[in-house]
C-alpha cells in the first residue's frame, strides 16, 4: 500500500502478513479522496475510521493535514501496527481496540467524516447496523458524511440516510448523510 497524497505522498508502507486485512486499493482510495477533496478541508476535520485495518485510509487523511483521527480495529495486531506506522511517520492517530458496534454504541462525539471498511463478507444487515448507530447516536456533524466500503454484490442502497455510491473496480463506496 502506498499513501497517495500529502506530505508522505508516494511512501509505500508494508503490513506483516499475519494481519487479517484487505487494504482499500490505490485506485478506490485515489477516486474517494478526488471526491472528498472537493467537499471537505482535511487539516479542519474529524475522522472516524472503523474497521481501520492497516491504517491505510487513516494514514491518507493524515498526510492531508488531517489531525484528528480516531481508528478502531478489534485485531490486536492492527491496533498495534496502526499506533507504531503513525508514530513512525510523526501522525496523530487515536488507536481504539474495540469491537466497532460496542464503540459506535458508547462513543460521546460527532465527526465530520466516518469511514467504515468492515469485511466483505458482512452481511447486509451487518452493513446497514453501522449506519443505524452512526445516526441514531448522532456521530455525524450535521454537514458530515458515512462512507461504508463494500464489495459491488452487496447492496445496501435502501439503507436510510443513503446519498449515492461510487464503484471503483470490485470495490463500491456507499456515501450516507443527513
Amino acid at each position: 500500500m502506498r499513501i497517495i497524497s500529502g506530505i508522505h505522498k508516494g511512501k509505500r508502507l508494508q503490513a506483516p502478513k499475519k494481519l487479517p486485512v484487505r487494504p482499500t486499493t490505490d485506485m478506490a482510495k485515489e477516486g474517494l479522496f478526488n471526491i472528498l477533496n472537493h467537499h471537505y478541508t482535511f487539516s479542519q476535520i474529524a475522522l472516524l475510521d472503523l474497521f481501520a485495518g492497516t491504517g491505510n485510509i487513516s494514514y491518507e487523511f493524515a498526510s492531508r493535514g488531517t489531525t484528528e483521527i480516531t481508528a478502531v480495529d478489534a485485531h490486536y495486531g492492527c491496533v498495534g501496527y496502526i499506533r507504531n506506522t503513525a508514530t513512525a511517520l510523526d501522525f496523530e492517530i487515536e488507536t481504539v481496540k474495540s469491537d466497532v458496534y460496542s464503540y459506535l454504541e458508547k462513543v460521546h462525539r460527532s465527526y465530520d467524516i466516518i469511514f467504515a471498511d468492515p469485511p466483505y463478507d458482512f452481511t447486509k444487515e451487518q452493513f446497514q447496523k453501522i449506519a443505524e448507530l452512526v445516526f441514531a447516536q448522532r456521530l455525524l456533524n450535521e454537514e458530515g458524511t458515512l462512507i461504508i466500503e463494500h464489495s459491488k454484490h452487496t447492496n445496501i442502497e435502501d439503507t436510510p440516510h443513503f446519498a449515492h455510491a461510487r464503484k471503483y473496480g470490485g470495490s463500491v463506496f456507499s456515501f450516507f448523510e443527513y
